[in-house]
């Protein structure tokens, strides 16, 4: 739903709530409960009659317009944008990236710092490079600069293909997974229509940027060049990055493709680099390093900092060190120790240091034996997964499935039986406490393993977009039930509390914040509060049920009723949402010793000390030599020099 309905929703509940709340407990006027309670539902399901989008069903029920597709990339654009400015500030690219030159297969030569002007004279390009030539970089700079001159051609989606299994999906449908994955509020029919990230894919109004086609398995590179030249022909715009000799390996041009290659850095620029990011006594602890690339060009400290990356993560390891260990041939004898050094240092030195963790305005200092075992644990899993991008959602995959289902499962059943059969055991039937807990902590847990199961959302569809009917039609259920057992008054409570309960949960549910940039914490924080909410008000329901059922001759089932239907909703309210089976995973690891406890905290910390990186919804290593490095994986280097 749009912004103002979705406002205008959580309004009403509030004010149904409190009208409620007044007609049970301020009864000075002898107002009759089940009279006001009966008017109050009726007035709430009318209201939200006029707020329905699904009644609207020429813009509800119908696929995306072109008028809702061109609002849709112009939010997208503005939401990508703010994403990567805050991202290249976090990588220190706003003070200015190192130069990085290449040369096409023609010849032709050209700059980092034009790769816009480079791109809209030939839109179809693809960056080779050796590992930490800057060919993600690259690629992130060319999405930002064509989102700063967007107007109303296609939006650039930034995507690292590690998440690409070409034999099951293909490329199009991948790329429209993931844009649903980074940006949820495109599921929002009202304002898109129907399948607003298909049409965006199908319509070529999203600008692939695919970095990294060797992520991909080397057995399925050929084919994932197959799918995308089928997927994307000669007068479609494309980005592709990939290191030299992955994509010499797969043996498939790209059609049409302005093919670069990135070259070494020369000495020179690296040493005007350091200078320029260095106080002068640091940079004076850099001569000595700065005559070695003079005299040696190609030594094996030369080629080691030929790359960006290389360079990076010496500035840093070395803002407060003495560079001159590097010139030691017995413990440094090539460019793969030299790197596997700067990697090691990078991890050890953003940990463990109070004044590190100052500048970068981390949260604490964390301990760096226990934080580099987190990290390793991490890109071990990333490497078993074949993939770079760390989801939180995905984190549920570090876990045996059916041990993580089973886990789920009992707990919210445990929590909900208990809320149940603990209600019942005080409300005028004991005997049927254990009945009824068992049965509810049964069916609950059974609901859980079920939601369990990996699989994609889908959209509403009929009269479950219908805001009124599934809160009307749902309310009435229960209320009558609860009506039958413990009268009219507590029918109504009950009924129209879940009515509420579920109109939260559309409005809550349907992010209107497109234009808003994603990232983990955003995209968390949206599943926690449907969590609290959805449980917040069972707990206010089942309080005033039972408050209205036993009166004031039962005190303290208030309390009772509120600390019970906060567990019950809870469990209703957890078992579909990607934030419980991410919960359980990380305390599950957090216990074996596998993670830290405050997992989302360690994460944006190690981003800030600059370990990892984010991209859009997700956390990488900074670069897949840090993870390789971690995860014990033989860092293979080969120059294409």
């Amino acid at each position: 739903m749009s912004r103002f309905r979705q406002r205008a929703v959580l309004l009403g509940c509030v004010l149904t709530a409190l009208l409620a709340a007044a007609g049970l407990f301020v009864t000075d006027y002898g107002i009759e409960p089940a009279l006001w309670l009966s008017a109050l539902a009726v007035g709430f399901l009318a209201y939200l009659a006029a707020f329905d989008p699904w009644l609207q069903r020429k813009r509800a029920a119908g696929l995306a317009t072109d008028a809702a597709l061109d609002a849709a990339v112009r939010e997208l654009a503005t939401s990508l944008r703010a994403q990567w400015v805050d991202e290249c500030r976090a990588r220190g690219l706003d003070d200015g990236a190192l130069a990085v030159h290449w040369s096409s297969e023609q010849g032709r030569p050209g700059r980092g710092d034009a790769v816009v002007g480079a791109f809209e004279r030939h839109p179809r390009m693809v960056f080779l490079g050796e590992p930490g030539a800057g060919k993600s970089t690259i690629a992130m700079l060319l999405t930002l600069g064509l989102l700063d001159r967007h107007e109303n051609g296609p939006v650039p989606l930034l995507l690292s293909l590690s998440t690409w299994d070409p034999d099951r999906e293909d490329v199009r449908t991948w790329l429209t997974r993931r844009l649903y994955e980074e940006h949820p509020a495109l599921r929002n029919t009202e304002l898109y229509g129907s399948y607003a990230g298909e049409l965006l894919v199908e319509q070529r109004r999203v600008l692939p940027v695919l970095d990294g086609l060797d992520r991909i398995a080397a057995t399925k590179r050929a084919d994932a060049l197959g799918g995308i030249n089928r997927a994307f022909p000669v007068s479609a715009q494309l980005v592709l990055t990939s290191r030299s000799d992955a994509f010499a390996d797969a043996g498939v041009p790209v059609a049409g493709a302005d093919v670069v290659t990135l070259h070494p850095l020369d000495h020179e620029e690296v040493a005007g680099y350091l200078r320029a990011h260095s106080d002068p006594v640091t940079a004076a602890r850099w001569e000595p390093i700065f005559l070695h690339l003079r005299a040696e060009p190609d030594d094996r400290l030369a080629e080691a900092l030929s790359t960006p990356l290389a360079v990076g993560l010496a500035s840093v390891v070395y803002a407060d060190g003495e560079p001159s260990e590097l010139l030691d041939r017995a413990r440094f004898p090539d460019r793969a120790s030299i790197e596997a050094h700067l990697v090691d240092a990078l991890v050890a030195g953003a940990f463990g240091d109070r004044e590190a963790a100052r500048m970068a305005r981390a949260s604490q200092v964390w301990p760096s034996d226990r934080a580099r075992r987190w990290l390793v644990f991490l890109a071990t899993e990333l490497r078993s997964r074949g993939v770079t991008d760390l989801a939180w959602w995905e984190l549920r995959r570090s876990v045996n499935s059916r041990w993580l289902a089973v886990l789920g499962a009992l707990a919210l059943g445990v929590v909900g039986g208990f809320g149940v059969g603990w209600l019942m055991a005080y409300a005028g039937t004991p005997k049927l406490a254990p009945t009824t807990g068992l049965v509810a902590g049964v069916a609950i847990a059974a609901a859980a393993l079920h939601a369990a199961r990996d699989r994609a959302p889908r959209p509403k569809l009929g009269a479950w977009r219908s805001l009124v009917l599934v809160s009307g039609v749902l309310g009435t259920a229960v209320g009558l039930v609860f009506g039958a057992l413990y009268g009219l008054a507590a029918g109504l409570v009950v009924g129209l509390g879940l009515a509420v309960a579920v109109a939260l949960r559309f409005a809550l549910g349907s992010s209107a914040e497109l234009s808003r940039p994603t990232s983990p914490k955003w995209t968390m924080a949206r599943d926690r509060i449907a969590v609290w909410t959805g449980s917040l008000v069972p707990g206010v329901v089942f309080g005033a049920a039972a408050g209205l059922v036993f009166g004031p001759n039962r005190t303290g089932m208030v309390g009772l009723g509120l600390a019970c239907g906060l567990m019950v909703g809870f469990a209703l309210s957890a078992l579909h949402l990607r934030w419980w089976w991410f919960t359980v995973a990380r305390v599950w690891l957090a216990l074996r010793g596998k993670l830290p406890w405050e997992l989302t905290v360690f994460l944006e910390d190690a981003r800030r000390l600059g370990v990892l990186r984010q991209a859009g919804a997700s956390y990488q290593f900074r670069h897949v030599l840090v993870q390789e490095r971690l995860a014990g994986t033989p860092v293979a280097v080969r120059s294409d020099a």
